[in-house]
């Protein structure tokens, strides 16, 4: 209240009080060439949407950020405009948007595809993929060959996209078993369609982007193996603009120069045991791991479909005590990300990790899908649903190590169950045994 009083009394402008708030927080997607639909570099395209600008920042929809702050949880590069930036974009839309003192242009910088410098493999896809001018939403697996000579670290990775208004996010997994490569001969065209999973059981996960995002670094002392016979499966989420687009983006990989110190896991809480009535408003999917050894949690990649609303990550501790840890209240898969932690979270063994994710499939729920509302039950499909919340540990002790990854493999069979993963549509069934 007191920081809106201020600034109505302070004559704001855009030269002085809007440009630096526009600059930190909106300007990587709102320029020529990148994904969002308009420029806001500039004053008289500011002005044109300061009504808006006001609007959709005062009701947290941008700049996106679905995670919420968590005093002791704190999350990297939380795009989270304060009160002060919120009242100061509302006094200026308010006020006729006045652009203030005239100051010298600044040139144009141009952006680099490679922020941590010339990657040491980039692997590009095979060709470009057309997206066509209007239609639904278009996702889209690509394989990129190694072709290592031998095995590799990967310390940090960048991801170029070619069509960048068309490229809405893109994920990276690892695939030893040739699944991809059979998948995509079996279509026409570059790629296959593929949506959640990229129709197997990945060996492994770089991770993903998303605008706004730039270049990934693994947390010090870690690094993600790749097989030298391995392939990389691009996963894009593409959307219509309009316009024709034709895409080659590519992804840069970085190698670490000597072995990781640590191994980092991937703790998983998830569940298959889905099915939400139609009309369910309020649906819950839990699941938990009891952890036998000393962990720091890095950081969270959480993952559903459409209906989910809610998401939920806590700790209880040994003496009793709840720890929140992670928590999404309005999610949209159209903003997935990975999330780090600033800090690493330790927590004491036989603590347990629970997850809690809340569905709406309820005609109520605008990014429903389905109209009517039916019934939904797990699976890879765009109107299947998922729960999956990923926590990246490392153990405290490293002397621990088997003990955590023998507890996560025993869990991963169990949510496997018998016979595998079998990707709808497929004739193809993942073995989970670990590849040689």
């Amino acid at each position: 209240m007191i920081v809106t009083l201020l600034a109505a009394l302070v004559l704001v402008d855009y030269s002085r009080h809007v440009e630096p708030i526009l600059t930190r927080h909106c300007v990587t997607c709102h320029r020529a060439g990148q994904v969002a639909p308009f420029a806001l570099d500039n004053y008289a395209e500011a002005r044109k949407h300061a009504r808006s600008i006001a609007a959709v920042t005062a009701s947290r929809y941008m700049p996106p950020w679905k995670a919420s702050h968590l005093p002791g949880a704190e999350l990297l590069g939380e795009r989270r405009l304060s009160a002060a930036e919120l009242a100061t974009l509302a006094a200026w839309a308010r006020t006729g948007a006045p652009p203030g003192p005239v100051l010298p242009l600044k040139p144009a910088q141009p952006t680099p595809d490679w922020e941590l410098g010339p990657p040491d493999l980039i692997l590009e896809m095979p060709e470009a993929f057309p997206v066509a001018a209007s239609g639904e939403d278009i996702y889209q697996c690509f394989v990129l060959p190694l072709a290592l000579a031998q095995s590799r670290w990967v310390r940090a990775f960048a991801f170029a996209p070619g069509a960048r208004r068309a490229v809405h996010h893109a994920l990276f997994f690892v695939d030893s078993s040739g699944t991809g490569r059979q998948r995509d001969a079996a279509e026409p065209g570059p790629g296959y369609r593929c949506f959640g999973l990229p129709g197997f059981l990945p060996t492994a996960s770089l991770g993903g982007w998303s605008p706004g995002n730039g270049a990934y670094e693994m947390p010090e002392g870690t690094a993600q193996p790749l097989r030298k016979n391995a392939d990389v499966i691009l996963q894009i989420h593409y959307h219509v603009t309009g316009a024709p687009q034709r895409d080659l983006s590519r992804l840069g990989l970085y190698f670490a120069k000597t072995p990781p110190t640590r191994q980092l896991y991937d703790v998983a809480l998830a569940s298959r045991q889905i099915d939400i009535p139609a009309g369910d408003a309020a649906y819950r999917v839990r699941d938990s791991i009891t952890l036998p050894v000393a962990v720091d949690l890095l950081g969270v990649i959480p993952h559903a479909h459409y209906l989910a609303k809610q998401m939920r990550g806590w700790a209880t501790l040994p003496s009793g005590q709840r720890r929140l840890l992670f928590e999404v209240l309005d999610w949209d898969f159209n903003w997935q990300q990975n999330y780090r932690y600033t800090k690493p979270l330790r927590l004491p063994a036989d603590t347990r990790l629970e997850m809690d994710f809340v569905y709406d499939n309820s005609a109520r729920n605008p990014r429903n899908p389905s109209r009517p509302p039916r019934r939904v039950g797990w699976g890879p499909e765009t109107t299947d649903e998922m729960a999956g919340l990923h926590f990246q540990a490392v153990p405290a002790n490293p002397e621990d190590a088997a003990e955590l990854a023998q507890t996560l493999w025993g869990k991963l069979i169990r949510f496997l169950g018998a016979g595998g993963l079998r990707h709808t549509g497929t004739q193809h069934e993942v073995d989970p045994r670990p590849q040689p």
